[in-house]
């Protein structure tokens, strides 16, 4: 049987605009669907992702973050990683594990770039939901045929 639940994981370091994914999320998959767990940053996203997806609960995982030049690391290492990170998840667990993640190359704390990123991560947060439907109903699809996804790549 094929889990009808999602994770989300959100990092809380600018938690406003991160949360802004989770309403766009919602608004393709319903809320009650949507199991939500908060980590400290994004750099703990790939650990619980690999766990949640190891779980056989979620038909897919999001994990959301907003990894900014703060001045005191290289933040595209920090994205970097991350984002491999969730890829390994996904691969090792054969569950999707989509990526919210967004690093952008000037960020000041304004209410206008604020509101750029705010509106921004309610369009990936859809985009993520349209992803994991995707291949949820794909996958259903070939599991109806008696196929899996490595007999059609074969």
């Amino acid at each position: 049987m094929t889990p009808t639940r999602y994770a989300f994981i959100k990092a809380n370091w600018h938690a406003d605009i991160v949360q802004r994914a989770l309403e766009g999320f919602c608004e393709l998959v319903p809320a009650e669907q949507v199991d939500v767990f908060d980590v400290p940053g994004a750099f703990e996203m790939p650990l619980l992702a690999r766990d949640l997806a190891a779980s056989g609960r979620y038909a897919a995982v999001a994990a959301a973050a907003f990894v900014v030049d703060g001045g005191i690391y290289r933040h595209e290492f920090v994205a970097q990683a991350v984002v491999d990170g969730l890829m390994r998840a996904g691969m090792d667990t054969g569950v999707p594990v989509l990526s919210v993640s967004l690093t952008p190359h000037q960020y000041q704390e304004t209410d206008h770039h604020r509101e750029i990123y705010r509106a921004h991560f309610v369009e990936k947060g859809r985009e993520a939901a349209r992803a994991a439907l995707m291949i949820g109903k794909t996958r259903a699809a070939l599991a109806a045929q008696g196929q899996t996804v490595e007999d059609v790549a074969a």
